[in-house]
């Protein structure tokens, strides 16, 4: 599987690190209520079909926002974390 880096164009899957669902760059703000840091921490979904997930491309060092399909295993983007808001 090959996945595109924004910085370094379409890149073969071994270069990056597979950290989970994007969910993780939603932190929770520090005082939120502890329903919020549970959620945060341990509610995940797992969907069939379009997900979001987070990735590391080691080479250059970009954290990814990866646009797939859970099903066909299609690549349909990425976004630098930093971009993606």
């Amino acid at each position: 599987m090959y996945l595109p880096c924004p910085c370094c164009g379409w890149r073969d899957m071994r270069e990056f690190t597979c950290i989970g669902a994007a969910d993780y760059c939603d932190r929770p703000e520090a005082d939120a209520p502890p329903e919020a840091w549970d959620n945060y921490l341990h509610l995940r979904d797992n969907p069939a079909g379009p997900a979001r997930d987070l990735w590391y491309h080691a080479p250059c060092g970009t954290w990814l926002e990866v646009a797939r399909d859970t099903v066909t295993h299609a690549v349909t983007g990425s976004t630098a974390v930093e971009e993606a808001g």
